[in-house]
């Protein structure tokens, strides 16, 4: 591995499908790096990525990616292979990008922390809402107590596809169903935006073709939980694949305070489109609107940041607190239960 001092970092990019590849072409237009390694098992997906990117060379395996000269190592791969492939980046030298979620539990989550601490490398998840212009605007006005103590927040990603991988479908491979997949985004934005309070209480109910789940062995495709922070605020949450939305996706963060309000919303159903407004009483304002294109900004900054130092930063460690709550919408499903102290 070579230092990324003097010049921009390399990078080699571990999976290569549609996620793997907008995130690499985000990061190429940016400048901020270098597209130098592709690696992924598809010969489709390897093909398609070298008509984008014709000068990056193909590693044909993960162990031949590691021996490559790289600065750092994006993966976008199934979920139950982010915990090895993340941590053996890490202990090769390698600063890490990893598609959520970065771990299927805390305790995975926390090893892969542990290993970019060990290592001092940086690492980076793409929690890709947090970096929409508008979600950036109700974060600062929180901050500032703009609208007085925020006491409730509504937060909903109901998608009305599923998805088309039949991994997503198997527990031990993604960790878990729509909450994995969308929970983990309005979870991590909750805690994001108001600072990351301590959770105090969770409960939840997951279902599964309209029905309750009797097990974990089976994805929940219906899920809502509620949280209690020590802030004294309450957090509801709603998700799904699948859902008769009459649309594409029903995407919504919304903030209740005691002197106003924020929220933001997709425009028609789309995955892509948002607005944010601020609510006093019977009136609103528009803070944002399209268009944003905030869908590679994650990886961007990562790689800008990379581009400065690749040493660890502790800022990641909060993500365990979005594991842990993930944790117990699965493991109090059906009744309410104190959540788990940090280890």
């Amino acid at each position: 591995m070579s230092s990324s001092a003097g010049r921009r970092p390399r990078l080699g990019f571990l999976g290569t499908g549609w996620i793997g590849r907008h995130r690499m072409e985000r990061i190429a237009e940016s400048g901020e790096a270098d597209v130098a390694y592709i690696c992924d098992s598809s010969s489709e997906c390897i093909d398609q990525t070298s008509r984008i990117v014709p000068d990056a060379r193909i590693a044909s395996s993960f162990d031949e990616l590691l021996e490559c000269d790289l600065d750092g190592v994006v993966i976008a791969t199934p979920s139950a292979l982010h915990a090895e492939q993340s941590i053996r980046a890490l202990e090769r030298g390698f600063a890490v990008f990893c598609q959520k979620p970065l771990g299927r539990t805390e305790a995975e989550l926390k090893s892969i922390v542990r290993a970019a601490e060990n290592a001092d490398r940086l690492l980076g998840v793409d929690l890709s809402y947090r970096f929409t212009y508008g979600m950036r605007q109700i974060r600062d006005i929180i901050s500032r107590a703009g609208i007085g103590h925020v006491y409730a927040c509504d937060l909903v990603f109901h998608n009305a596809y599923g998805p088309d991988r039949a991994w997503f479908y198997d527990p031990k491979l993604s960790g878990g169903g729509c909450v994995m997949d969308l929970g983990v985004h309005l979870v991590d934005l909750a805690l994001w935006t108001l600072g990351f309070p301590k959770v105090e209480h969770v409960t939840s109910r997951l279902f599964a073709a309209g029905k309750v789940l009797s097990s974990l062995e089976q994805v929940e495709d219906y899920a809502t939980a509620t949280f209690d922070l020590d802030c004294n605020t309450v957090v509801n949450l709603a998700c799904s694949w699948k859902i008769q939305a009459g649309c594409d996706a029903v995407i919504s963060a919304t903030f209740y305070g005691t002197e106003g309000g924020l929220s933001f919303r997709n425009l028609n159903g789309s995955f892509y489109d948002f607005v944010a407004e601020e609510f006093r009483g019977g009136s609103r304002k528009l803070l944002a609107a399209p268009p944003d294109a905030w869908g590679g900004r994650a990886a961007v900054a990562w790689a800008k940041q990379l581009g400065r130092s690749n040493v660890f930063d502790p800022a990641i460690t909060r993500v365990s607190e979005v594991a842990r709550v993930l944790d117990s919408i699965y493991s109090n499903a059906s009744h309410h239960a104190s959540i788990p102290e940090a280890a």
